[in-house]
């Protein structure tokens, strides 16, 4: 069993990657941080973490998630939609997952709508993304995990 751990708030870039996961699987559950801040995370094979990037981080509710409730040793994943996507995006998660002894399977991270902050005096970056093309490459992805 599978579980996305995410939030997705200011234009919903994340959501609608894992919409697309979860129509594909109908076995993940999807847990947003802002409806719940802990969960038994022990009975899942593989445990995502999602979250749209703020200031180069994920969000804070789901790092602080993640350090409360991912037991330790367990197979995790990351996925991360960005007005400007840099690989350096899923280090604040990784150091918390790290922590935990956990084994990283991968990362996906697409383009997305930012209008935070100072984005938001230019009228946002990246409008129009994700595209359908980026929704399948995280699809994808995810059905590439479960071979590993």
């Amino acid at each position: 069993m599978t579980t996305i751990i995410y939030y997705s708030k200011h234009h919903g870039n994340t959501k609608k990657l894992l919409d697309a996961i979860a129509a594909a699987d109908p076995e993940v559950e999807l847990v947003d941080v802002t409806e719940k801040h802990e969960l038994d995370l022990s009975r899942y094979d593989k445990i995502g973490f999602a979250s749209g990037i703020y200031y180069n981080k994920f969000a804070e509710q789901v790092q602080n998630f993640a350090k409360v409730n991912l037991p330790t040793g367990k197979d995790v994943f990351f996925i991360a939609t960005a007005g400007n996507p840099t690989k350096s995006c899923f280090n604040s998660i990784a150091a918390v997952t790290q922590e935990k002894h956990c084994k990283e399977l991968g990362r996906y991270v697409s383009k997305g709508f930012d209008t935070y902050g100072p984005f938001k005096l230019v009228g946002g970056l990246q409008k129009g993304h994700p595209t359908e093309k980026e929704i399948e490459g995280a699809v994808k992805f995810y059905k590439g995990l479960e071979q590993k």
